[in-house]
């Protein structure tokens, strides 16, 4: 119990750190660690951690990783991450995401809180003696988040490596600590008195008792402290200081029942039945599922047989044994129902997931067992983790089916791209070959023209820069000369000299006009030069949709097929994993309730014998009475 007790405390703030941990930045430069975060508050951790993961896994990835919008959440991702997989249960990921933040480069502050968060990950392990080796490699600077935290979560492990005496002296250095009010002296208490500290125990424990505080969680810890000291008391038969105690505890509280109970008790130890009475008739009120409400079922009928009104005692040991009859068949059906998977089908329900009291919910839903008896059980850390592990894999089930319609919709998509683009693509490809030998042809030319003009800054070449109509003209005055020439006569001194004079005004205009016709050749070059690449952005742009829409329907199927074929085998291994977990809640729900019913079974042996008991009393009770008038 008191094993229990402290992890129970270690989980409760170990959320609470957990929730402090991962605050959001002030300042989100990265969208996609804002993402992880989102889903991490929203208790979604296996999203979380799977987009965290991608974002860090992409980001160590990259060439220049300063570059990113990462970079400056870096530190907060890393951790953040360990957090996730923490919250996930995935111990050894978070241990080695935590590891690798301790072995880093890292300042005091940062390492000795990623040492208190693994010891954390060793105690909720139930390795206790590795949580210590942790938390003894703390040194130098520890966060001011932690000043109350870690000696806390020291003096928990002290206590389970079974060092009372040095848990104490730590848990003593805390009853100041208001965000551990009530937590530190319970736990104190529990330290001295396994320490042989009795006296001092117990007065921790009363201390805890009495703590002021309307906080849920603290007026529960105040109500389990007097519990235990109540029940401690009633052992040594110190029935008065156990009523006193028993007393303290709230009628609204989750522990009101037994200390109910055992304050009838108190009082009836005493033989003082008539006081017993009173907290005994508020509890057969209650719910009759409930253990304590069972005895009292029983224990009332007692009173008032102590007190001589066997009549009522028998009528009410004959009300508690129909009542006992009915949760014995209640109870056969539930188990029934469990075996059968009415129980798992409806731990599943996703209504259930939006309502903190789904317990009681549970009850309400058609073919659910009595879940009323199985209030403890669903307390218990071992059913809760099993139930966690549970609902994960169910949840992973749900992931997997939907990634499975989600390749069956991208296979959809694939397929009406495909009948979209191909009958296009013959046509366009046809013409895009057309054009592409085109412009193959144009960047020779233009190649060609710039050699010739670098070369001409070295050797100038004028008629090179000769205009079309000066060439055609050229050339029409050399076929003149020709036919003149092969007529056989000699040209007369003027026409000779007109066609020299016209060669030498051509050739003047070209050689006079030949550096402004080199600058402007240079300067359409460099107009043509833009032009080209206006165009070869254009060609590549074309080639880059070509390929897209080629690529957005081919390649895909071999994917699209391993990654079913993934999905299928993790599908069958969740599918066994599930099998497994679901028949160990099955179990242990089934072993409690047959627990509770051979128990009422127990309940009903003796209520039949004090029935009978009760009608004999009341009977020589009537002749006596009878006898003397």
């Amino acid at each position: 119990m008191t094993r229990l007790l402290i992890i129970l405390t270690t989980l409760l703030f170990a959320t609470s750190s957990l929730a402090a941990g991962t605050a959001a930045p002030k300042e989100l430069r990265d969208l996609f660690f804002g993402e992880a975060l989102y889903h991490a508050f929203q208790g979604e951790w296996f999203d979380a951690v799977a987009r965290l993961d991608t974002e860090l896994g992409q980001f160590h990835g990259l060439d220049e990783p300063e570059r990113d919008s990462l970079f400056s959440h870096l530190g907060e991702a890393e951790f953040s991450v360990g957090d996730f997989e923490l919250a996930y249960r995935m111990h050894h990921r978070a241990g080695r995401a935590i590891k690798a933040v301790i072995e880093g480069n890292v300042a005091d502050e940062v390492r000795n809180e990623a040492l208190y968060r693994l010891a954390r990950i060793y105690f909720q392990k139930d390795q206790p003696v590795n949580a210590l080796h942790a938390l003894e490699r703390i040194s130098g600077t520890v966060p001011a988040s932690l000043a109350d935290d870690l000696p806390f979560l020291h003096g928990q492990i002290l206590m389970a490596n079974g060092r009372f005496a040095e848990a104490a002296i730590l848990l003593k250095e805390l009853q100041g600590a208001r965000s551990l009010a009530g937590f530190s002296t319970y736990n104190l208490g529990i330290a001295l008195i396994r320490d042989g500290k009795e006296k001092e125990g117990r007065l921790s424990l009363d201390r805890t008792g009495q703590i002021d505080g309307d906080n849920a969680v603290t007026a529960a810890i105040r109500d389990r402290a007097n519990l235990l000291l109540g029940d401690k008391l009633l052992e040594e038969k110190n029935f008065a200081g156990a009523k006193a105690i028993l007393d303290r505890v709230r009628l609204s509280g989750p522990f009101s029942n037994r200390a109910l109970l055992g304050s009838g008790w108190a009082d009836a130890f005493r033989d003082d039945f008539e006081r017993a009475l009173v907290p005994w008739s508020l509890l057969v009120e209650g719910e009759v599922t409930d253990f304590a409400v069972q005895e009292a079922m029983l224990a009332v009928p007692y009173a008032y047989g102590k007190l001589g009104l066997y009549s009522r005692a028998a009528l009410m040991y004959g009300s508690a044994l129909g009542a006992f009859g009915t949760e014995v068949d209640k109870l056969g059906a539930s188990i029934k129902s469990i075996r059968e998977g009415d129980f798992l089908r409806a731990l599943t329900r996703e209504e259930l997931k939006q309502d903190a009291n789904w317990v009681v919910r549970l009850r309400a839903l058609p073919e659910s067992p009595e879940t009323y008896y199985l209030l403890n059980l669903l307390a218990s850390h071992d059913f809760q983790e099993s139930l966690k592990n549970y609902l994960d894999l169910e949840e992973l089930r749900q992931k997997l089916e939907i990634w499975k319609k989600d390749l069956n919709a991208f296979e959809e998509l694939i397929v009406r791209r495909r009948a979209y683009y191909q009958p296009l693509l013959p046509e366009i490809d046809g013409e895009f070959r057309r054009l592409d030998s085109q412009m193959r042809l144009r960047l020779e030319q233009r190649d060609r023209i710039e050699e010739r003009l670098q070369a001409m800054l070295v050797a100038p070449r004028p008629d090179y820069l000769a205009s079309a109509p000066e060439r055609i003209f050229k050339e029409r005055l050399a076929r003149l000369e020709q036919t003149v020439a092969a007529g056989g006569a000699r040209p007369s001194d003027g026409t000779a000299d007109r066609f020299k004079r016209l060669r030498g005004v051509l050739e003047w205009r070209i050689q006079t006009e030949y550096d402004q016709r080199l600058t402007e050749a240079h300067k359409n070059l460099r107009d043509l030069n833009q032009a080209i690449d206006l165009l070869t952005k254009r060609y590549t742009a074309f080639v880059r949709t070509r390929q897209a829409a080629t690529q957005s329907f081919q390649g895909y199927d071999d994917g699209i097929r391993r990654q079913r074929h993934r999905i299928d085998a993790a599908g069958e291994k969740v599918g066994e994993l599930m099998a497994r977990q679901g028949h160990m809640l099955e179990v242990m729900a089934v072993s409690e309730l047959t627990r509770r019913r051979e128990r009422l079974e127990e309940f009903q042996v003796k209520a039949r014998f004090a029935l009978a008991d009760s009608y004999d009393r009341a009977a020589r009770a009537q002749d006596q009475q009878e006898g003397a008038q």
